[in-house]
C-alpha cells in the first residue's frame, strides 16, 4: 500500500492543532486586543478558514489511504495548495491582526488563490476518475 495519505494526514494534525489553539487564543488572550484594533473578525476569519481546510485535508487522507489510485497526484496537489493557503491566507490574516507590517496582507490573496486551486485539484481529480 502507498503512503501518499501521510502528507495530507499530518498536515491536517499540525494545522488542526494549531487551528484550534489560534482560534481559542484569539477567542480568550487576545480578545480584548482585537476588539480594541478591530481585528477581532479577521483572527475569526483565519481561524475558520484553517479549520474548513484542515478538514479537507483529513478528507483526502482518507481518500488516498483507502483509494485505488484515481486522482492520486491531483489529490496530493490539493493537499500542497491547502496546505500553502493555509500558512499564506491564515497566517498573514493572523499577523495583521495583531499589528504585523501592513504588507502582509498583499500574501492574503496569494493564499486564497492557493486554496481556490486546491479546489480546482479535487475537480479534476473528479473528473479523471474512472467510472466503476
Amino acid at each position: 500500500m502507498s503512503n501518499h495519505h501521510r502528507f495530507p494526514l499530518l498536515a491536517a494534525g499540525l494545522f488542526g492543532a494549531m487551528g484550534v489553539a489560534l482560534g481559542a487564543f484569539g477567542a480568550h488572550g487576545l480578545q480584548s486586543f482585537l476588539a480594541e484594533h478591530g481585528t477581532a473578525q479577521t483572527w475569526e476569519t483565519a481561524a475558520r478558514y484553517q479549520l474548513l481546510h484542515t478538514v479537507a485535508l483529513l478528507g483526502v487522507a482518507a481518500w488516498l489511504r483507502a483509494g485505488d489510485g484515481v486522482g492520486t497526484v491531483r489529490l496530493l496537489w490539493a493537499a500542497r495548495c491547502w496546505s500553502a493557503g493555509i500558512v499564506l491566507f491564515s497566517g498573514s490574516l493572523y499577523l495583521f491582526a495583531v499589528g504585523g507590517p501592513h504588507f502582509l496582507v498583499y500574501l492574503t490573496p496569494i493564499g486564497g488563490l492557493a486554496l481556490i486551486a486546491g479546489w480546482v485539484f479535487v475537480i479534476t481529480a473528479a473528473l479523471g476518475a474512472k467510472e466503476a
